[in-house]
């Protein structure tokens, strides 16, 4: 029978670590209800965390970009889902578009000032007023979102993708992750510029994980 030698072997049996670790976490998040953890304050794992938005670019293709620099906290209530709530800001500067000539044309800037005149308004908040019961993993979560120096109420579409008492990436401390999206009609706040051409609806799409705080 042929050795494995060491400089095989101890690469392997790392891989294979971590590979457990990952299928432990999975297991976690399927395994765990959301009443075995605790409620309390949780904060967003940025690492874990996007904020997309996509819009129609007269009707040929759906223009996609994405908010770098942003927080979210959640204060979880485990046993009335419905006394949750969330709160978001987004620095508006921080819009990414992956604009291929950025050298020649600073097209963030662009939008960021320019649409929704983040001189004025540097950043967007969002604050829920009310939570939905879970209805199996979904639910929906309202509020007031402030953009553009108005305020209006949006609505999300939420799904609860799993939780785990002590998430072994995490410091083994409680997690829980969600995705949420909502539709916002960007005329609303005043960022009307070649609406309806370029859309008046935007899809806003929400990925993120909680980590219970200290």
């Amino acid at each position: 029978m042929q050795k494995i030698s060491k400089a095989v072997l101890v690469p392997l049996v790392l891989t294979l670590s971590v590979l457990c670790g990952y299928v432990q976490a999975a297991g976690h998040a399927k395994g765990t209800l959301l009443k075995d953890i605790p409620s309390g304050k949780y904060d967003l794992d940025l690492a874990h965390a996007s904020i997309l938005w996509k819009v129609s670019h007269f009707g040929y293709s759906n223009y996609i970009g994405r908010f770098t620099d942003f927080s979210s906290q959640l204060n979880l209530d485990t046993e009335n889902f419905t006394n949750s709530s969330v709160s978001v800001e987004i620095k508006i500067d921080s819009i990414d578009t992956a604009y291929p000539h950025a050298d020649e044309d600073d097209f963030d800037k662009k939008l960021s000032q320019g649409w929704f005149k983040s001189e004025d308004s540097p950043v967007i908040t969002f604050n829920s007023t009310k939570v939905s019961e879970l209805t199996g993993h979904s639910f929906t979560f309202e509020g007031e979102m402030t953009m553009a120096g108005q305020t209006h109420p949006l609505v999300f579409e939420a799904k609860l993708n799993g939780s785990t008492a002590a998430h072994p990436f995490a410091n083994n401390k409680p997690l829980v992750g969600f995705s949420a999206q909502a539709i916002v009609n960007r005329t609303k706040w005043g960022v009307s510029k070649y609406a309806p051409k370029v859309g008046a609806e935007v899809t806003v799409q929400v990925e993120g994980e909680f980590v219970k705080a200290d």
